[in-house]
This record gives C-alpha cells, sequence and structure tokens, in this order.
C-alpha cells in the first residue's frame, strides 16, 4: 500500500524549477482554461517570487507573488488536476503567508470559484465582479486585523 502524499514548498532557486513552474501554469491556465498564453506567461515573470510544491520529488503546484502600487500581489496560484484536493493549495498559500508576514497590503484576483477557499486564509472580497481572460474573478484582500 502506497503512504500518503509528502508534499513540500521551496522557492524557485534555478531555471529547471522556474520551467517546471511554468509547466505547470501552462497545463492548468491554457490548457485546461484557455487562457491566452500572451496573458499568462507576462513580464512579471522575470520579477516575481516564485515557488514550487513537490509530492515527493514530482512538482505539482506553483504560486507567484510581487510587489505593485497596491501592495503584495498574490498570482498564478496552480496545482495539476490529479493532485487537488490534497491540501496543495492550502500549503501554498500557508507558505507565502508565513514569509510575508503582516506586510502593510496583500491582496490577489481570485477567480470567482476559488472565493470561498481564499475567505479561510482571511481574504476579504472587494468591490465588482470583473473578468480577466475571460474568467470572472474577485479582488480580495487579506485582512490583518482577524489575525
Amino acid at each position: 500500500m502506497e503512504s500518503a502524499s509528502e508534499i513540500t514548498v521551496k522557492y524557485v532557486e534555478n531555471d529547471w524549477e522556474l520551467e517546471k513552474a511554468f509547466s505547470i501554469r501552462r497545463t492548468v491556465f491554457i490548457e485546461e482554461q484557455n487562457v491566452p498564453e500572451v496573458i499568462e506567461m507576462d513580464s512579471f515573470d522575470k520579477t516575481a517570487s516564485h515557488i514550487l510544491a513537490f509530492d515527493r520529488e514530482r512538482p505539482v503546484g506553483t504560486a507567484r507573488w510581487r510587489t505593485t502600487g497596491n501592495g503584495i500581489k498574490l498570482e498564478r496560484f496552480a496545482v495539476l488536476r490529479e493532485f487537488r484536493g490534497m491540501g496543495i493549495g492550502k500549503t501554498l498559500v500557508q507558505f507565502i503567508m508565513e514569509f510575508l508576514g503582516f506586510e502593510e497590503r496583500i491582496y490577489l484576483h481570485a477567480q470567482e470559484s476559488v472565493v470561498a477557499f481564499y475567505e479561510k486564509f482571511d481574504f476579504q472580497v472587494q468591490g465588482e465582479l470583473f473578468f480577466e481572460a475571460g474568467i470572472p474573478h474577485r479582488l480580495m484582500v487579506y485582512n490583518k486585523d482577524s489575525n
């Protein structure tokens, strides 16, 4: 009998790891969700901080964050389909939030289908529904006062 998954998260530190992160994003956003590559793979990839989740040795999830004029923006959370529902997304969010601590303002653009997921981490919806790459999104801002 196979043992439970062993999920670890680490900072992307080399070109191989960055390519694995990009590969996961291509699979999830470009192939599954039909996001145009020109939107998904943007110039911010050069300056953003990237992380990679592994199930044992296999890269299975990724995310990035970057500083904007509005604070720290969390972006590009992606987990390969066959590894969803195993807590990998939760582990990615926790890793970033522990690293960032209580930055001045942390926010993200959540696909509407995962708003409830981010609410579990004290992100709150602000403003109206909007569309990115044809997908409904909500602006969510971290409520550091709840901690």
